[in-house]
């Protein structure tokens, strides 16, 4: 039985991917990003545990590789952004993040063999020129674009992003989506593990309870999505997930102390523009059931 409002669904999704990413930069003050990505991962593997028959459906599967190729990237995908959140501002890190929609287009193109429609053009064009300049616009650093390494580390979380959106697209054709959330939970801890342990700290009480908000928040944003996505264009989605960017944007200003240049802002504007225009150009009818 479908939900009454299932955008509703969609929209609380976006706001738990918000507080995940807003209780990962509080945390990540001391602790850092391999191993909040790794206990995120593992806490979202806590369902399995608890729920068997969940397990018993996420082994029934058919393409081991497309499920594999949506665990690594996306697990590699949440490692970077991680790692990201804690060395920039928490906002800008889930803009360039979210901006995956442009490069799951190219990555369709080239492993599912859909065509590139020319009017993607100009929008993917507006949102790497946005990216640039959100990720650049630092005057801080003394140049006007200087593009540092955490926020190159969140471009390719975003790149690593379109390539695990585009497995998923492939996976939906034959998988199920326990199958898909249980790869990219166990594959996505295999990614992080190894950074987590490597430099990993005891975490407090206080951060034990963050910790416990951003894997909680994990689970029901992807849960929540998923379930949406039955009743749900792909570009109602998209549209409304990219609330998670405005609504990270205003908590770390408001909350956290973040500060965002006038040509960062200017370029998570055109960034987001763009992103909803190749969404809205880009979407099929609906997703998969």
């Amino acid at each position: 039985m479908p939900p009454r409002h299932p955008l509703l669904l969609i929209a609380l999704s976006a706001v738990f991917f918000a507080l995940m990413a807003c209780s990962t930069k509080v945390v990540s003050a001391r602790l850092p990003g391999g191993e909040i990505a790794t206990i995120r991962f593992a806490i979202m593997l806590l369902p399995f545990l608890f729920i068997p028959r969940l397990g018993v459906r996420a082994l029934d599967f058919q393409r081991a590789d497309l499920l594999f190729y949506r665990g690594f990237c996306g697990g590699a995908a949440v490692l970077l952004y991680f790692m990201a959140i804690a060395h920039i501002p928490v906002g800008l890190a889930t803009l360039l993040n979210f901006s995956s929609p442009v490069f799951s287009v190219f990555f369709a193109a080239l492993f599912l063999d859909e065509p590139v429609d020319r009017r993607l053009v100009p929008p993917t064009a507006l949102a790497l020129v946005g990216m640039v300049l959100a990720a650049g616009g630092d005057a801080a650093s003394g140049e006007l674009l200087s593009i540092g390494p955490w926020e190159g580390a969140a471009l390719a979380s975003a790149v690593l992003s379109g390539a695990a959106v585009t497995a998923i697209r492939a996976a939906r054709r034959s998988e199920g989506s326990w199958s898909i959330y249980g790869s990219f939970s166990l594959f996505g801890l295999l990614c992080a593990a190894p950074f987590g342990l490597a430099d990993m700290a005891v975490p407090t009480v206080s951060e034990w309870l963050l910790l416990a908000v951003v894997g909680g928040a994990s689970v029901a944003a992807q849960l929540l999505m998923t379930y949406a996505y039955r009743w749900v264009t792909n570009l109602q989605a998209g549209a409304i997930l990219q609330l998670t960017v405005v609504l990270t944007l205003v908590m770390g200003t408001v909350f956290l102390g973040d500060r965002l240049t006038p040509l960062q802002l200017a370029g998570g504007a055109l960034t987001l523009a763009g992103v909803i225009w190749v969404i809205w150009l880009y979407s099929p009818p609906r997703a998969v059931t």
